[in-house]
């Protein structure tokens, strides 16, 4: 059973914005580092396309779920004041520049469109201000300091214009030279709020941009820092954001572009529901127009130009002209390396903004169900636990006509998409006979689950009047995923439901429709006890390597299907422990003194009652002797009969003139009608092949010999 063993600061949001400044220079040569805007009327840009922005135009439809986000062909990413500068706020944060530039040239290289809105100027320009101002001091004046005094040598307040003239050009060429590295091209544009309000500039900087991305140049956006025009009016209420600060700016860049994505680099992992850091805090993974409402919004990070109110503001202004956002934190050491990337993948990261809101919970809410529901299982006393089986038992069978009809549609539409392999269409499949072996296994279980809960396994008398008890209880949640078996639903959840254990299930959506009758009728049984929430069924579009990082609300992640996937869960699976099985590779030995009666009809049901099961025979071993035999024609034969495909190992393939195609691999599980069959010398040889090619899963002996099936018992076979 699935149960263990026991003995009885306020929120600081980030907003890293741009100063509101002026700009002015020449038209951009395309080949140059640095590119500003003028207004060149002479020049004339009629052949370019005027974009206007109000709030209702949309030149898309953004995305509505992380899983489309890999289809992004136009990004922009925002680098925010904290994630490019050290915590000093004097000289850029080299590595986690290094590990952005790689990533925004893996995707680049992809084929994809890429943009950069970057801070950073001003910290490196205090860098160099600073070194100057140290430098410039008289000699006389260090000589007579005193060395510890020259440390503690004042530096004048610096002037964020001046640090501003004095940063740029190292900030652009810094990012020439990473670029280089990758045969990328980068190119620096220059923008202030008034270039938004002058429809020629907007002209120039639209036209700009699709210049150099039509050339696979990086556009690097900064905002001039060296000067500063008054405020102009807020325009939001004409339907067109302001462009007061860096989220601002990359939103209006956004959306004037036609992104497909606005990435949001900032120093927390996105938005939450209450102060970050605080016990009850937890992620927003999704964040829908209307939601800020419910959102208490802090005070600005500890650089930049605004706060966590302004971000969402520019997301959701972007969001409404058509383009998707995350929020994420660009500064984390562990993340940081493939922020981007795990983004634009679609994998569970930051706060992603949408505008289509799903009718039923998050999983991260019905993770929260299911451990309510699994605690006031765990309190029902065994009977009423085995009567809830007892009553599902009942409804598979009852309810046969209903479940057969949703299991066709699954069927019908595997079949047309023409996605599953055979094996898997049969493992999909469900039958009358199946149903009613599924229910008689259910009653199995509650029978037999009196005791899963509250047995004591051991009793220690600690001291006088003092008993230590090992006594069983429930794990917690389980995340339960599984493969096109949709038989598999019912089994984990009577044997969750009978240990006490609040259920997380995952199915194949080749298998949704079936999934989804069988979880309703599971939550009908539970409901005769009100334990309804107990388990749930994901019917999100949630990608199994995000579910293995909710390690929070999960307990036991056990994955039910492929080798490679349970290999692919272990590896996804974060701070969660994981009970992988081995691979079906099945042995059945047939021994020189085996019974003829008996062989042909263990080997039949073995491998073609149900080839898919991953108890199914792989390996059929015979001992050498047995060849050009009657009991081996049989065995032949009826394989031909039940049109099994044979390969042949390499000892077999030695005995025949002509033999079927030579196995690649003896540890190959099948899980269809095809075996191997090899050739051994003995039932040690057998004993040494099993260990050897076999997973230690299901391995049967034939023999009438007692002693040779005891030697076959001794080493964990079945006789």
């Amino acid at each position: 059973m699935l149960c263990r063993a026991a003995l009885l600061p306020s929120l600081r949001s980030s907003g890293q914005f741009w100063r509101q400044t002026d700009v002015a220079g020449s038209h951009p040569c395309l080949l140059a580092p640095n590119l500003v805007l003028r207004n060149e009327s002479a020049r004339g840009w009629s052949n370019i396309p005027f974009i206007t922005v109000p709030l209702s135009r949309t030149h898309g439809k953004s995305f509505a779920h992380r899983s489309e986000l890999k289809h992004a062909k136009r990004i922009v990413v925002k680098l925010g004041s904290a994630v490019v500068t050290r915590g000093d706020e004097c000289g850029l944060a080299l590595g986690r520049l290094a590990s952005i530039v790689e990533q925004v040239s893996m995707l680049q290289n992809q084929g994809r469109e890429m943009m950069i809105v970057t801070s950073g100027a001003v910290a490196f320009g205090k860098q160099r201000l600073r070194h100057e101002i140290l430098l410039s001091q008289s000699v006389r004046q260090a000589l007579h300091s005193g060395q510890n005094q020259l440390k503690d040598m004042a530096i004048p307040v610096l002037e964020a214009r001046a640090c501003a003239a004095a940063g740029q050009s190292g900030l652009m060429a810094l990012y020439e030279a990473m670029f280089t590295q990758y045969s990328i091209c980068a190119a620096q544009i220059l923008v202030t709020n008034l270039d938004f309000h002058d429809e020629q500039k907007r002209r120039n900087l639209n036209g700009t941009l699709h210049e150099l991305l039509r050339m696979n140049i990086v556009p690097i956006i900064n905002t001039n820092d060296a000067v500063v025009p008054p405020p102009e009016p807020n325009s939001d209420l004409q339907g067109v954001i302001s462009v007061k600060d860096n989220d601002s700016l990359a939103a209006r860049l956004a959306v004037e572009m036609k992104t497909d994505l606005l990435i949001v680099l900032s120093d927390v992992e996105g938005l939450f529901d209450s102060p970050p850091g605080s016990d009850d805090a937890k992620l927003i993974d999704i964040f829908y127009p209307g939601d800020q409402q419910s959102v208490t919004f802090g005070t600005k990070s500890r650089v930049g130009m605004g706060g966590m109110e302004a971000k969402v503001k520019a997301a959701l202004w972007a969001l409404q002209g058509g383009t998707s956002v995350v929020i994420a934190n660009g500064t984390h050491p562990k993340i940081s390396g493939h922020v981007i990337t795990d983004i634009v993948e679609g994998k569970k990261v930051g706060t992603f903004f949408s505008e289509v809101k799903p009718a039923g919970p998050t999983v991260e809410q019905q993770a929260e169900m299911a451990r309510t529901g699994g605690r006031s299982l765990a309190a029902l006393q065994p009977e009423q636990r085995a009567e809830i089986i007892y009553h599902l038992a009942d409804l598979l069978t009852d309810q046969r006509e209903e479940i057969l009809q949703a299991n066709k549609k699954d069927l019908e539409e595997a079949e047309h998409k023409g996605r599953l392999a055979l094996p898997l269409l049969k493992r999909l499949s469900l039958s009358t006979s199946k149903l009613n072996s599924l229910a008689i296994g259910l009653r199995q279980i509650a029978a037999s689950s009196q005791d899963s809960v509250g047995r004591v396994l051991r009793r220690t008398r600690v001291a006088k009047d003092l008993e230590l008890e090992q006594v069983t209880v429930p794990i917690g949640v389980l995340l339960v995923i599984f493969e096109s078996r949709p038989d598999c639903l019912p089994q984990v959840s009577a044997l969750a439901i009978a240990s006490g254990n609040g259920l997380l299930l995952k199915g194949g959506k080749e298998a949704s429709h079936s999934n989804q009758i069988l979880h309703h009728l599971t939550q009908e049984a539970l409901s005769m006890h009100g334990v309804k929430d107990a388990v749930q069924l994901v019917n999100t579009r949630e990608e199994v390597e995000d579910l293995c990082r909710l390690d929070k609300l999960i307990d036991l992640i056990i994955p039910r299907g492929s080798s490679q996937l349970v290999r692919d869960i272990q590896k996804s699976a974060r701070g969660i422990p994981v009970m992988g099985h081995s691979e079906g590779i099945c042995h059945v030995y047939v021994d020189l003194e085996a019974s003829v009666e008996k062989v042909t009809r263990i080997v039949r049901d073995s491998k073609c009652e149900y080839p898919a099961a991953c108890n199914a025979l792989e390996t059929l071993l015979i001992h050498r002797d047995l060849l050009r035999t009657p009991i081996f024609d049989q065995i032949i034969d009826m394989l031909r009969v039940e049109q099994v495909k044979v390969h042949a190992g390499p000892k077999f393939a030695s005995y025949l003139t002509f033999s079927p195609s030579e196995v690649k691999s003896l540890r190959t599980e099948y899980g269809d009608l095809e075996c191997c069959i090899e050739v051994v010398d003995s039932a040690q040889d057998a004993i040494e092949h099993i260990h050897k090619y076999g997973s230690s899963h299901t391995d049967v002996i034939i023999t009438e010999n007692e002693k040779t099936g005891e030697m076959e018992v001794e080493n964990g076979i079945e006789v």
